[in-house]
């Protein structure tokens, strides 16, 4: 076996082990990845983006850290990235894992009405997440090179909220993508 199917099993076993875990949402953890990665890919974007999306809450499954009060892990999304940095994934890839929180943050500044769009358990998140932007932090985001595909991979999180029947072979095209991701 190489290195990229031992990464993408572990991580696939990640998922069959605490994937059918709630954080809050109606949703589990599986289905709402292999949900904001469908929606990824419904919009034509490239598998790293699309696995970027299935992965972007891989941070929750290390519930060993710190918690925010019953939604999940506590900086998830740093959590996540450095995991999947230290994996071999791509920077692309990474900056999105990370940069799906701070584009919540992002939106809920630079436009106030999407705060209302957020499910209960996101509004919540985002107390422990920091809240808002300063005006200051929102164009340092600005500038960030992957800041428009962040602000799409926050609504693919947010769209990727719905109560599906999922087996767990629905991981398996995932694996595959992952080996892909890691091989190039």
């Amino acid at each position: 076996m190489t290195k990229a199917q031992q990464t993408a099993a572990s991580i696939i076993e990640l998922y069959r082990e605490k994937g059918n875990h709630g954080y809050g949402e109606q949703v589990t953890m599986i289905q709402h990845m292999v949900q904001s990665a469908r929606l990824a890919a419904a919009e034509g974007y490239e598998e790293e983006v699309v696995l970027a999306a299935f992965l972007h809450d891989i941070g929750h499954f290390f519930d060993e850290e710190a918690q925010m009060g019953g939604y999940g892990t506590e900086h998830h999304d740093e959590i996540g990235a450095n995991y999947l940095r230290e994996k071999g994934f791509s920077e692309k890839l990474v900056a999105l894992v990370q940069g799906h929180v701070t584009a919540k943050r992002y939106l809920t500044f630079a436009q106030p009405q999407y705060y209302n769009q957020l499910s209960e358990a996101s509004k919540a998140t985002l107390v422990y997440q920091g809240g808002l932007m300063t005006e200051q932090e929102a164009k340092a985001f600005e500038a960030t090179p992957h800041f428009e595909l962040c602000i799409k991979m926050r609504y693919w999180d947010d769209g990727g909220k719905t109560q599906e029947t999922m087996g767990l072979e629905i991981l398996v095209p995932y694996e595959a993508m992952i080996i892909r991701h890691l091989e190039r």
